[in-house]
């Protein structure tokens, strides 16, 4: 069966334009090598299947065999590394992406999306795994996401990790250098043999547009420096945001916050996240709004958003940036005791923001959201981030995405969820002691008959409690007291 496997996956890359027809010989015999097969029967019939389950066959008949081991490394090596066989090199894909640019910003990012996918770099059949619905709350309908598209390693992989030796330079420094264009993989550094990546030039840097490996949003994408240096939130960021919109129009793109608590996973290399997507913060609507002294060009208003958020419009991109640098600048020293909000402890910063950018027709927009990453005995994981009581839901950073409106929850609520909602039946089952007391609230309020209606209520409560994350997060609450603080803070600028 692996000759028919091999012909099927020669197939569908024709099928999918990965390759063409003229390149099905020498592709087939790049993954013969990798296979230590050294010859191919002359009439084979191809398996009809999907790219993802033809590579997963033949990489199971490569542990089968003995051609690698069953360990998850070697796996994810072999596969990145089949499919590179039939991905074309770095130039090729720039030199495609510009032509189709000259049609539209949109056919291009079509392309390389759909490169992305059939290259299997994007692991469509994983993400076909996670949990997805949209909850109604008080801001618009949140984006629930219950993350069951990153295999778990096995304990195999996790001892060759801990045992693994460090290198005295690393290499690539991190997931996100320019440097995983095309790189095998090892131990406890994924494989990257299949990946591409575009030069999108800003101002006078190089910066390299991505696809993420496991979107959580339509065309997920990641904008890099070339330079692995430290994130940093500036009067720049801001003009890359803006300057990429116009170059995307189709496209938002934002950063996480620069500062620990309040930003992302990875601070070690300035990038950005973007993509095609309307998130629930897209469509907020005003709470107030404000006149800039100085910016006659510039519209401004405090969102309805469980978050702190400033937006601003213009259709001058210089001054929608200087805007933003003058409230970023303001922001960062800005001190109100009564609000919990102080910008220094000695010299450690507290102070910065989650910018966003996109384009509303020919308006810029630009959204910043007001971050403190203050800590208190009281708030140890920090004041502006989700309290204990939530723990239970998301107890991680609130980054860009969650800040959107996406909630990105672990794995592991698939089955305590799937417990609550027998619990709600009054069916003998134990429900995790993190739950209880929110198990038992909803077995308060509702009584459902079903096991669907049970399901339609954990859905809903869990929306409002992500809902209750963001609350928490934001330094100016959606409280007649938190308005009037944010009212506060607009009055120095």
């Amino acid at each position: 069966m692996i000759y028919n496997d091999i012909a099927g996956l020669v197939q569908q890359a024709i099928q999918t334009e990965l390759i063409e027809v003229i390149d099905a010989r020498y592709t087939r015999n790049q993954v013969m090598q990798l296979l230590q097969l050294d010859s191919f029967p002359d009439s084979i019939a191809e398996t009809t299947d999907s790219i993802p389950n033809l590579l997963e066959k033949i990489v199971q008949y490569a542990v089968e065999n003995e051609v690698i081991e069953d360990t998850f490394d070697q796996k994810d090596i072999l596969s990145a590394s089949i499919m590179n066989c039939f991905v074309a090199r770095p130039s090729v894909v720039q030199h495609t992406f510009y032509e189709k640019y000259a049609q539209s910003a949109e056919a291009a990012t079509d392309y390389f999306y759909a490169l992305s996918k059939n290259s299997n770099y994007i692991q469509m059949k994983q993400i076909a795994k996670n949990i997805h619905y949209k909850a109604d709350t008080a801001y618009g309908k949140l984006d629930i996401t219950i993350n069951l598209s990153k295999p778990e390693k096995d304990p195999e992989q996790i001892k060759r990790e801990r045992e693994s030796k460090q290198h005295a330079v690393q290499y690539p420094k991190c997931v996100l250098c320019v440097e995983n264009e095309g790189y095998a993989g090892r131990i406890n550094h994924p494989a990257r043999a299949n990946h591409r990546v575009i030069n999108v030039p800003l101002f006078d840097e190089n910066w390299y547009l991505q696809y993420s490996p496991y979107v959580y949003y339509n065309e997920h994408s990641i904008l890099l420096s070339e330079e692995h240096r430290n994130m940093k939130i500036d009067r720049n960021a801001f003009a890359r945001l803006v300057e990429f919109t116009a170059k995307f129009p189709h496209y938002f793109i934002g950063s996480n916050a620069d500062l620990p608590i309040v930003g992302g996973s990875i601070l070690s290399h300035d990038h950005y996240q973007a993509g095609r997507y309307e998130f629930a913060m897209t469509n907020a609507e005003n709470a107030f709004s404000f006149s800039l002294q100085g910016f006659p060009g510039v519209e401004a208003a405090v969102l309805k958003w469980p978050l702190s958020v400033i937006r601003l419009q213009s259709k001058s991109k210089d001054q929608i940036i200087h805007a933003a640098g003058h409230i970023l600048e303001t922001w960062k020293s800005y001190d109100d005791a009564n609000a919990d909000i102080i910008a220094f402890t000695e010299e450690t910063p507290h102070n910065t923001v989650t910018p966003i950018a996109r384009r509303r027709g020919q308006q810029y927009e630009l959204d910043l959201v007001l971050r403190n990453n203050r800590t208190t005995e009281a708030h140890p994981l920090g004041i502006f981030h989700p309290h204990e009581d939530v723990h239970h839901i998301k107890k991680e950073n609130i980054g860009l995405i969650e800040v959107m409106g996406l909630a990105v929850l672990p794995a592991r609520l698939k089955d305590e969820l799937a417990t609550i909602k027998q619990y709600l039946l009054n069916q003998p089952v134990t429900v995790a002691a993190y739950h209880q007391a929110w198990a038992e609230q909803m077995k308060a309020k509702y009584t459902p008959s079903t096991i669907e209606e049970a399901g339609e209520i954990v859905e809903k409560e869990l929306g409002l409690k992500f809902a209750r994350v963001l609350e928490d997060a934001g330094v100016f609450k959606q409280t007649n007291e938190g308005i009037k603080a944010f009212k506060r803070f607009i009055q120095t600028l």
